[in-house]
């Protein structure tokens, strides 16, 4: 009877981090799918990414109740109550990721008329590329459970906060020349910002990866270079 409920636990344990798994998956497409649709003035495809957005909400409950039931039922404790607080707090980042890559879809019906900078669309794929491949390795992280590839991610951030910062004084610098610019760039300035947040969210998982297998939290003080939030605006003339 105990190996029994051991299996059948450990089926519980492997069904949800499966989930996680398929939610991450789930993200990377949104990420892609809305930064192409942003790039090609896509409107049919952001409406895609905007509609799809409701698939990594029900995921996140179909987790949060699957946990809720194992703890339930179960009881665990130790490394097997870590796993499932660990799953929650994944899927709660997975879910904010997806509505970050839906905000910005949501700016692609917005600029459709305006007219690209393409200097400034190709600082911002190199910086969805960044978190699109920390997003994949953070991924690939919890399904091995391997702290070292999470902490390289951890570190890792510091790139992207530093892509956002060279992206905002490039904005600013557009939008003060010409007025005229100001209304692209300022919906720009959002998509950074939301790209930029994805990576904050791919950080916090690398956390809880290291809260799965250390038992611990994470101690030392994450690296941080972003200072756009303390920027203002500069007002047209």
């Amino acid at each position: 009877m105990i190996e029994h409920t051991t299996r059948a636990f450990d089926a519980d344990l492997r069904e949800l981090a499966l989930k996680i798994v398929e939610m991450g998956r789930r993200d990377e497409e949104q990420i892609t799918n809305a930064f192409e649709a942003l790039a090609k003035r896509d409107v049919a495809l952001a409406k895609r990414v905007i509609a799809q957005d409701d698939q990594v909400d029900t995921l996140q409950r179909v987790i949060e109740e699957k946990a809720i039931i194992a703890i339930a039922r179960w009881q665990p404790m130790a490394v097997d109550l870590r796993e499932i607080i660990g799953a929650l707090r994944i899927s709660n980042d997975l879910e904010r990721i997806g509505d970050l890559a839906e905000n910005v879809a949501k700016r692609v019906v917005l600029v459709t008329d305006e007219v690209g900078i393409n200097e400034v669309m190709l600082q911002l794929q190199r910086m969805m590329q960044l978190v699109l491949d920390q997003l994949k390795r953070v991924i690939r992280s919890y399904e091995r459970r391997d702290v070292a590839a999470a902490m390289e991610v951890w570190h890792k951030d510091q790139e992207i906060d530093a892509l956002n910062n060279s992206l905002f004084r490039e904005l600013l610098t557009y939008m003060m020349e010409n007025p005229r610019n100001i209304t692209l760039c300022t919906h720009l300035l959002f998509c950074a910002k939301n790209i930029e947040r994805i990576g904050d969210h791919a950080t916090n998982i690398a956390e809880t990866v290291y809260y799965i297998v250390q038992g611990r939290p994470l101690s030392e003080e994450r690296p941080k270079a972003d200072f756009t939030s303390k920027e203002s605006l500069p007002l047209p003339a």
